[in-house]
């Protein structure tokens, strides 16, 4: 299976760039990874928030396959620990799905139809991130999850 990381909008700090492609390289040395970015929506500064959600879900579900398992990141979904996390994450590994989809939305979050599509919905943290920085730590927390499912030292517990 290919686990993949999407997000919407390009990464506006460089810094965060240059760590996600720290971890998107680290990552693909333990599984089949991809980072993908898919393109901002054309004139979303002159959208109301919901319109812009439902082009952003659009442009989504268009590069969806049926054999996808979609996870969006979410404030509302489910809480783990990085241990609990990697549980998670071997479970999923062992489905039949060809890709994990991991999405992170654009800044106001996302459209309804994304939510009934997705089959899981999981949080970072009980605070609230800018869409922009989950980039990074959820891309660190895959590396952090799969050197725990390989019993290598980067996480202390």
């Amino acid at each position: 299976m290919k686990v993949q990381l999407w997000a919407i909008g390009k990464t506006s700090e460089r810094y965060l760039e240059e760590g996600i492609a720290l971890y998107a390289k680290r990552l693909r040395h333990y599984l089949k990874f991809e980072w993908r970015v898919l393109p901002d929506v054309k004139k979303a500064g002159k959208l109301p928030p919901a319109q812009l959600k439902a082009r952003e879900a659009e442009s989504v579900l268009k590069q969806l396959e049926q054999g996808d398992f979609l996870v969006l990141l979410d404030e509302k979904g489910k809480l783990m620990g990085s241990e609990a996390f990697a549980q998670f994450l071997e479970h999923k590994l062992q489905l039949s799905h060809r890709r994990l989809i991991f999405l992170i939305g654009g800044a106001y979050g996302f459209d309804d139809s994304l939510y009934e599509r997705a089959d899981s919905k999981l949080s970072l943290s009980k605070m609230t991130f800018s869409h922009q920085m989950i980039r990074l730590f959820m891309a660190e927390q895959l590396y952090r999850a799969v050197t725990i499912l390989n019993n290598e030292p980067y996480h202390n517990p």
